[in-house]
């Protein structure tokens, strides 16, 4: 059975699906997608490229956790030591998202997030 580390770390990698030129293309615009609302720039600048596409899909699905996060850590807030330890958690968990979605994209991968990677927004 796989450890933790490894259902964590072991996500499907898409990069063999991509063209190499599109990948040195469109880096930048792949690392745009996870700063929050600026995934809109390689939304619409960067439509013909696959590589981009990609990341751009997962910073959307980033972003609407974000939102929701947000929503939920409002709850939490009433909950005064619970909440705010679950809080955190949350927001060390999202961030750690984000994070592994730049380095990705930095390195010219297109590998999928943990848990929420499968989820498909843009065709």
């Amino acid at each position: 059975m796989a450890s933790f580390k490894e259902q964590f770390t072991n996500t499907p990698d898409h990069t063999s699906e991509m063209d190499e030129k599109d990948i040195a293309d469109n880096k930048v615009m792949a690392i745009l997608a996870y700063i929050w609302i600026l995934f809109l720039i390689p939304l619409f600048a960067a439509k013909e490229s696959k590589f981009a596409r990609f990341h751009t899909n997962q910073g959307i699905i980033l972003f609407i956790a974000s939102i929701a996060f947000g929503i939920v850590n409002a709850i939490l807030g009433l909950i005064p030591v619970v909440g705010a330890i679950i809080s955190v958690i949350l927001w060390i968990c999202l961030a750690v998202f984000f994070i592994l979605g730049i380095v990705n994209a930095v390195q010219g991968k297109a590998k999928e997030l943990p848990f929420i990677g499968g989820i498909k927004i843009l065709k």
